[in-house]
């Protein structure tokens, strides 16, 4: 008789995640040094995700997406607090999430949308110290069984495919 064990996904990109959280609560924030990209070389822009900047904001591709095109817009300052953001941030955050919306709507032919943020650890926030909206696409049947069987999101679309697609269109 054969025994039958769990299956395996293996994700090794869930480790720089995971190593990264200490990083994040000891003063490392990648929103921040997205920011930062936001005037240097297309180079150090690819590296840190950064599709576009504006003038109050940044909008960067989720290293660690609920699905594919999945992206964070974020105030330039870092800030915790919905309530901390100035009314020119709040505008600009609210412009940008718009654009991230439609920029989606090209790429990933997107049929609807999950936004949102999560405010503090315990809401879910894996940096409640940089406040940002997350741009979720979705389309229809795309829960399958994964989700449902091995607790497992799959994510067709490698990362940086999905960032020179998204730089292309913007």
């Amino acid at each position: 008789m054969a025994f039958m064990h769990d299956p395996v996904l293996y994700a090794p990109w869930r480790l720089d995640y995971i190593k990264g959280l200490d990083k994040s609560a000891a003063g490392g924030c990648f929103l921040c040094a997205a920011a930062a990209a936001a005037a240097g070389s297309p180079e150090q822009k690819k590296a840190a995700l950064l599709v576009w900047a504006s003038e109050h904001c940044v909008v960067v591709v989720n290293r660690y997406p609920y699905a594919n095109g999945h992206l964070l817009v974020a105030p330039k300052t870092h800030k915790s607090e919905l309530e901390e953001l100035s009314d020119a941030e709040g505008l600009d955050l609210h412009r940008q999430t718009t654009a991230a919306v439609s920029l989606l709507r090209r790429a990933v032919s997107a049929q609807g949308f999950n936004l949102g943020c999560n405010l503090g650890r315990v809401a879910g926030a894996g940096l409640p110290g940089h406040f940002h909206h997350h741009v979720v696409p979705r389309w229809n049947g795309d829960i399958n069984f994964m989700s449902v069987v091995g607790d497992v999101r799959v994510v067709p679309q490698a990362m940086n495919q999905l960032y020179d697609e998204l730089v292309r269109l913007t």
